[in-house]
């Protein structure tokens, strides 16, 4: 969803954020596989026993098109682990929410696909870990995970959904790039996101594991476009997106499209954030069981934090283009300088820039260190710890 969304605002709302057109509902934080890339908080172990309930769920969602939210995601974790996934479904869909389901496609099946469609379901993300079937697995940590990802992608498809695969692309896997889109094509997918890893969560751990270098994300996004003209020039349907790391940037993204303007997140336990992963910051987020969405929304000071440029240091403070990246991602400058008011160091004009520059040289390197996965006795340490 672009920038533009937030056009034509009711004049009657503070000018510093508009309304949260986008909500995502992170239902659990359970998963059946072990990403070593998970966005997850590492310490998801703490906060499994405290999921809201299915009733808690539908007044969060009520409140949310009552605040203008007119897409909602289900994610996690796997959302499939929800036994009540379809009330839910259901219940989004008659408040008049576009519905969307973000799944590794493990534990999913025939009838569960046709339960959700009948619920009013109205899109599904399927989730690869590479064209490879061993690579996949490996990195899921589960031996029959790419046969269900096939299997499932199909069944989406054959069940009248747009085809929507996702793979997160790193050193593993970036090399295959050409293998990975030609299984989209087999697959007969409409859109197909190319995510280069971004370092966040579990990520972010195993950064030195994952970065790709610099020749491999240019191969990678070169062959992508010789693929787009191909496919383009035959008359193919198909959209490959493909989207760059921050690390080989020189600019900041616009995080979310700005902090607390278009998107809102709600935690398995009801903690809500302006993004998925916020809940690393040393800043008090409102939970939706203490506070509705409303003022969580207009008058928390977790969502006013960094609305506006009050907060902003310099660079930020005198950059001409503060308006456009707003500082670039808070919790990218918190995990590398441990500051959140620092301007991202992606950001070239930032002091930190060159942890940047140190990052992209490591991964000229082999990697020297095992994978971190992700999972529960993984994330008890970081909890406990």
């Amino acid at each position: 969803m672009s920038g533009g969304a937030c056009q034509g605002l009711p004049a009657s709302l503070p000018k510093t954020h508009g309304q949260p057109l986008w909500l995502l509902a992170e239902l659990t934080y359970k998963c059946p596989l072990q990403c070593p890339y998970c966005s997850n908080p590492k310490d998801f172990a703490g906060f499994n026993d405290n999921e809201l309930s299915t009733d808690e769920w539908v007044r969060v969602f009520e409140e949310g098109r009552k605040l203008g939210a007119v897409q909602l995601g289900f994610s996690g974790g796997e959302p499939l682990v929800r036994q009540d996934l379809d009330i839910l479904i259901r219940e989004a869909r008659q408040m008049g929410y576009y519905t969307n389901l973000i799944t590794s496609g493990v534990g999913l099946n025939e009838r569960k696909v046709e339960s959700f469609r009948d619920a009013g379901l109205d899109h599904i993300q399927v989730s690869f870990q590479a064209s490879d079937e061993t690579v996949n697995n490996m990195l899921a940590g589960s031996a029959k995970a790419f046969q269900q990802k096939l299997k499932m992608a199909r069944e989406v498809k054959a069940q009248g959904y747009p085809m929507v695969l996702n793979f997160v692309t790193h050193r593993h896997n970036i090399d295959q790039i050409d293998r990975i889109i030609e299984l989209c094509i087999e697959l007969e997918a409409d859109y197909v996101e190319l995510a280069t890893c971004q370092y966040y969560g579990w990520a972010f751990e195993n950064r030195q594991q994952l970065m790709p270098t610099r020749a491999q994300l240019e191969r990678a996004e070169r062959i992508t476009n010789e693929y787009r003209v191909k496919l383009a020039a035959q008359g193919h349907p198909i959209k490959l997106i493909f989207v760059t790391p921050d690390y080989y940037e020189e600019r900041p993204k616009a995080c979310m499209n700005g902090w607390g303007q278009v998107f809102l997140t709600v935690t398995p336990d009801g903690q809500a954030l302006p993004c998925h992963s916020a809940r690393m910051l040393p800043i008090e987020f409102p939970n939706v069981r203490n506070m509705s969405l409303q003022k969580i929304w207009d008058e928390s000071p977790g969502f006013n934090h960094f609305r506006g440029d009050d907060w902003m240091q310099e660079p930020c403070r005198s950059c001409d283009e503060k308006d456009k990246d707003f500082g670039g991602c808070h919790c990218q400058a918190y995990m590398l300088t441990g500051d959140a008011t620092n301007a991202d160091p992606v950001c070239s004009k930032s002091e930190h820039h060159d942890l940047i520059l140190e990052a992209r040289a490591e991964a000229e390197l082999p990697a020297t260190e095992p994978l971190l996965f992700r999972n529960e006795r993984n994330s008890r340490v970081f909890y406990k710890g």
